[in-house]
C-alpha cells in the first residue's frame, strides 16, 4: 500500500518523536502522517518520505540551506545526473525569491523566517563525489562539466574552493594523450596493480593507475584537513551504490579508482553512450568512509519513484551488511533517507501505518496484502487460514481492523480468487470491430508491454489497429549502429539494383518535403508511390527476415538492403538531396553524405549530443524499425505514425510538456484514427523527467480535448506498463495469458526488428541482455506468483487450451478518460509542486 505523505489536508501533530535539531525535518514530520523519523527496530535508518519527486527536491533545498546558515564555510559534497534536478531548481528558487510571499511562507513553516539575507554558497568548500576514469573534463557527460554547470554557475560555488576531480592530464608525458595510454577498445584493467605487465603499453598504464592510486589518497588526505564532509547530498543505485561504491564495498574505504559492476554500468550506458563505453572505464570516487569521517555530517539519501523501493527498503529495514552501502551511514546521527512515496512503498511500518490510519479500506488494498501472504507462504489464497494472514505484518493489522472470523477470511479470500480468475477472462477476450490506437513513449514500448494482446487483437479483420510512437528514441542509438547503418547503404548504392530503383523514382521524397511522422495520407498519385515505396522498404527487410529459416545465406543481404534503402531514403530527406530520379548524380550525393557522416562520428565521443540531424537520422532508424515489427503483423507504414513530440531531447533536464508543442501531435492522431481503444505507459509516480511520464501527460490532454468533441462515444483507455515498472495484480483490470509461443514471438520480433537494441547498448540493470528477454521474465514471474495463488491445477486442468497453455502473464488497467485524467492531473499536480 502505498504511504500518504505530505498534504494540506494531514493534521500537525503536536508530539513527533525526532531524533535531530532540524526544523525542517521537524517540519515534514509535521506535515507527514507519520510521527517518527525511524519505526524501530524494523526500521535501522532514519527516513522523511514526501509526495513527489519535485517536493524532494524543495524539503531537501531547505534542509541544505538550513545547513549552510549554520556552517557558511562548510565542506559539502552534491551529487550529479537527473536525481538532483529539483534540489537545484529549488535551491536558486529559494535564494532568488527570498523575500517574496510564497517564499516567506516556506521558511517560516521550515523554520528559516529569521534570516533577513539568503545565503551564499562562495564560502563553501566543495567536493566531488566521483567521476569515470579516463574522462576528459570539457565533455558534456563529464562530472566535472556537470559541476561546473549546475553548481558552480548555478548556485555561485567558489570554483577555487572546489575539490575537482579532473585526471585528465595526470601522469602524462610531453605531448601524451589518455587515448595514447588508453587508446580506443582498450579498457582499465585494475589486475594491472597485482600482475606483471606483458606489453610496453601494459607497463605504461601500470605507471598510470599507480599514479591515480596516488592522486585518490591526496584528495583524501585533503577532505579530511578541511575536517571532512560536512554536508554530503546522494542519490542511491540499483545496486544500491552510493557515490560509486557499489554493492559490497568496505564500509570504512576511502578515494579510490574502482571497477563498477553490471547494475552501475547498464544505469550509466546512457550518459557514455552505450554499455561498451562504459565498460572500458573505471571510476574514482570518493569512499564511504570519506562520507562518514566526519561525525556530524548531515547524510541525506534521496530516491524517488517506485523503481528505488526495493533499495530503499534494503537501505533502512536490513540489518547492517556489507552488501548494502547505504548501511555504512548509520553510524552519523545526521544521516537519513529522503524518499518520495512510491520509493517508501516496501516499507513495511509506513505502510502499517496507512493502513491503521485509512478512512476505509478498499476490496484493492484487500487484494494485494492476501495475494502477497498467498506468494509469500505459497499457498492458494483459497487455502489460507488464520495463522497464514496474522504472521504477515500488514496481514495482521488487515484482520484486526476487518474483525474477521475464519470464516470471514475463507469467504473473502474466494471472493479475491473469483476476482483475479475475471480478470484473466477478461484478458482472452478477442474483440471485434473495434479500432486501436496503441501509443507508445519508446518504438518498442508497446512490444516488451502488451504483445501477446496485440497479436489477439489484431487476428480479428474486423479490427484497425494504429500505432503511434511519441518520441524518435534518437538517445538509445549508439554510434556503432549508424557506422552498420553507413556501411550499408555504402555497399548498396554500388549496386546496379540502386540505379534501378533510382530510375524508376523510387526514393523521390515526400511530396509536400517534409519528413513523415504522422498518419500518411494517400489521396494523390505522388503521395500513393512515395508510400508505397516506404512500405517496400519494410517488405523487403521483411522478406530478408523470413529468408533465415532458408540455408541460402541470402537473408542478410535483403534484410541489409531493406535497411540501407531506407537510411538513404532518411538521408536524402533530411538533408533535401536532389535530383532523385537520376541514378548517378544521386549515387554521388548519397556518397558525400555517407562520407561527412563518418567524417562526423570519427571525431565525436561516446554519449557527445548529437547535432540536430544526426539525432533526426539516428531516430529514422528506431521508426523504421518499428515500421517493420507491425509490418510482420500486416500492418503498412501507413498505420504507423511516429510524432516526434518536441519535449524528448538530448538534455540532462528536458523541458516539460506543452499542449502545442506535444499534446497536438497526440490531438491530430487521434482525429484521424477515432479510436475505440487508446492505449498508453501508465506509470507509477511522475519520478522526474521521465519520458513515459511527459508523454502520459501530453496523451491525456489530447485525449481531453478528443472526448470532448465526441461524448456520445466514450473512449476505453489500458494502462501498460513494461521492464521499468510493474503492477501489482489489485491495480489491474486485465490478465492476459502469454503461451510459449507467444513468448517466443516477443523474443523473435525484437530481435529480427529492432536491430538497434540487439547489442543492449542502453541496457536494463536487472539483466545483461536484450529487453525482450527481460520482458519475458517479468512475464514468467508474474505467471508463477499467480500460480500459487490460484494453484497449479486451476491453469493445468483448466477447460481451455489457452489457458492450459499459459506460462506468462501480462498486466494492464482499463480507465475511462475522466479516470486517466484523475490519476494524471494528480501527477502533474505532483509536478507542478516546484
Amino acid at each position: 500500500m502505498a504511504p500518504n505523505m505530505i498534504s494540506s489536508n494531514v493534521v500537525e501533530h503536536d508530539n513527533v518523536l525526532l531524533s535531530s535539531s532540524s526544523s525542517v525535518e521537524k517540519a515534514i514530520l509535521n506535515k507527514s502522517i507519520y510521527t517518527k523519523d525511524m519505526y524501530a527496530p524494523t526500521e535501522k535508518t532514519r527516513t522523511f518520505v514526501v509526495d513527489s519527486f519535485p517536493l524532494l527536491g524543495k524539503v531537501v533545498a531547505y534542509r541544505f540551506i538550513e545547513w549552510v546558515i549554520a556552517n557558511p564555510e562548510g565542506v559539502c559534497a552534491l551529487p550529479t545526473g537527473k536525481t538532483p534536478e529539483y534540489f537545484i531548481k529549488w535551491t536558486q528558487r529559494i535564494v532568488k525569491e527570498w523575500d517574496t510571499t510564497d517564499i516567506k511562507e516556506d521558511r517560516r513553516m521550515y523554520g528559516l523566517d529569521g534570516y533577513v539575507a539568503p545565503p551564499r554558497f562562495d564560502k563553501l568548500w566543495f567536493v566531488m563525489l566521483d567521476e569515470f576514469y579516463p574522462m576528459h573534463p570539457e565533455h558534456h557527460n563529464s562530472f566535472k562539466y556537470y559541476v561546473s554547470n549546475y553548481y558552480i554557475n548555478g548556485l555561485g560555488f567558489d570554483p577555487e574552493r572546489c575539490l575537482y576531480i579532473d585526471l585528465s592530464k595526470l601522469g602524462l608525458h610531453d605531448k601524451e594523450t589518455l587515448e595514447d595510454v588508453w587508446p580506443d577498445g582498450s579498457f582499465v584493467d585494475l589486475s594491472l596493480r597485482l600482475r606483471t605487465p606483458t606489453t610496453p603499453l601494459e607497463v605504461r598504464q601500470q605507471e598510470m593507475i599507480r599514479q591515480v592510486d596516488q592522486w585518490c589518497l591526496d584528495y583524501e588526505s585533503k577532505i579530511r584537513s578541511l575536517g571532512g564532509i560536512g554536508f554530503f547530498l546522494g542519490g542511491i543505485g540499483p545496486d544500491g551504490h552510493i557515490a560509486f561504491n557499489v554493492c559490497g564495498s568496505d564500509h570504512r574505504s576511502t578515494t579510490r579508482l574502482a571497477q563498477l559492476n553490471y547494475p552501475t554500468q547498464a544505469a550509466a550506458s546512457a550518459d557514455l553512450g552505450g554499455i561498451d563505453a562504459v565498460k572500458a572505464k573505471c571510476a574514482i570516487t570518493i569512499g564511504l568512509g570519506t562520507i562518514t569521517y566526519n561525525p556530524d555530517c548531515v547524510c541525506i539519501l534521496i530516491a524517488a519513484g517506485e523503481a528505488k523501493a526495493p533499495m530503499v527498503a534494503n537501505g533502512v529495514q536490513e540489518e547492517t551488511n556489507i552488501k548494502y552501502p547505504s548501511h555504512a551511514i548509520r553510524v552519523l546521527p545526521n544521516a537519513a533517507f529522503y524518499v518520495t512515496k512510491g520509493a517508501a512503498k516496501l516499507l513495511v511500518e509506513r505502510n502499517i501505518v496507512d493502513l491503521k490510519e485509512a478512512s476505509n479500506v478498499g476490496i484493492e488494498d484487500i487484494e494485494k496484502i492476501l495475494v502477497d501472504v498467498s506468494v509469500s507462504s505459497r499457498k492458494r489464497l483459497v487455502d489460507l487460514d488464520t495463522v497464514d494472514v496474522n504472521k504477515d505484518p500488514m496481514g495482521k493489522v488487515l484482520m484486526d481492523r476487518m474483525g474477521w472470523s475464519k470464516e470471514d477470511l475463507h469467504d473473502t479470500c474466494r471472493m479475491v480468487t473469483e476476482r483475479l480468475i475475471s480478470k484473466i477472462g477478461k484478458g482472452t477476450e478477442t474483440l471485434t470491430n473495434t479500432t486501436f490506437m496503441h501509443i507508445e513513449p519508446h518504438n518498442d514500448d508497446i512490444m516488451l508491454g502488451y504483445l501477446p494482446s496485440v497479436i489477439r487483437q489484431t487476428r480479428p479483420t474486423s479490427n484497425d489497429h494504429y500505432f503511434v510512437c511519441a518520441t524518435s528514441g534518437f538517445n538509445s542509438v549508439s554510434n556503432a549502429h549508424i557506422r552498420k547503418m553507413i556501411r550499408r547503404a555504402r555497399k548498396f548504392i554500388a549496386k546496379d539494383s540502386f540505379r534501378k530503383l533510382v530510375e524508376e523514382g523510387y526514393f523521390l521524397p515526400k511530396p509536400d518535403g517534409t519528413s513523415s511522422i504522422g498518419f500518411m495520407n494517400v489521396d494523390t498519385p505522388s503521395e500513393e508511390h512515395y508510400q508505397l515505396a516506404r512500405s517496400r522498404d519494410v517488405w523487403q527487410y521483411l522478406d530478408g527476415v523470413s529468408s533465415s529459416h532458408n540455408k541460402d545465406g541470402n537473408d542478410d543481404e535483403e534484410k541489409s538492403e531493406g535497411s540501407a534503402r531506407r537510411f538513404i531514403r532518411n538521408i536524402i530527406e533530411i538533408y533535401a538531396l536532389s535530383h532523385c530520379d537520376d541514378d548517378d548524380d544521386l549515387h554521388d550525393q548519397v556518397e558525400t553524405k555517407l562520407n561527412e557522416l563518418d567524417e562526423y562520428f570519427d571525431k565525436v565521443y561516446p554519449g557527445q549530443p548529437d547535432v540536430k540531424d544526426v539525432q533526426m537520422l539516428k531516430g529514422c532508424c528506431r521508426e523504421f524499425e518499428s515500421e517493420c515489427a507491425w509490418g510482420s503483423l500486416g500492418w503498412l507504414p501507413t498505420n504507423v505514425a511516429n510524432l516526434r513530440l518536441g519535449f524528448y531531447t538530448s538534455d540532462i533536464f528536458t523541458p516539460e510538456p506543452t499542449l502545442e508543442r506535444d499534446s497536438k501531435p497526440v490531438l491530430d492522431a487521434l482525429l484521424k484514427a477515432q479510436p475505440d481503444i487508446v492505449t498508453v505507459a501508465f506509470d507509477p509516480e511522475a519520478s522526474g523527467p521521465d519520458t513515459h511520464y511527459k508523454v502520459l501527460q501530453a496523451v491525456t490532454e489530447a485525449l481531453k480535448m478528443y472526448q470532448s468533441t465526441r461524448p456520445e462515444k466514450p473512449i476505453k483507455v489500458w494502462g501498460y506498463r513494461n521492464v521499468w515498472y510493474r503492477f501489482d495484480t489489485s491495480e489491474i483490470t486485465h490478465i492476459v495469458p502469454s503461451s510459449l509461443s507467444s513468448l517466443g514471438s516477443l523474443d523473435r520480433m525484437f530481435m529480427t526488428n529492432f536491430e538497434s537494441q540487439t547489442a543492449a547498448e542502453f541496457p536494463s540493470y536487472e539483466l545483461d541482455g536484450p529487453f525482450s528477454e527481460l520482458a519475458a521474465r517479468i512475464q514468467v514471474e508474474q505467471y508463477k506468483n499467480l500460480k500459487i495463488s490460484l494453484g497449479r491445477k486451476w491453469f493445468q486442468e483448466h477447460s481451455s487450451a489457452l489457458i492450459r497453455a499459459t506460462k506468462g502473464l501480462v498486466y494492464f488497467k482499463e480507465m475511462s478518460v475522466p479516470e486517466l485524467e484523475k490519476y494524471s492531473r494528480a501527477l502533474r499536480s505532483r509536478a507542478e509542486q516546484y
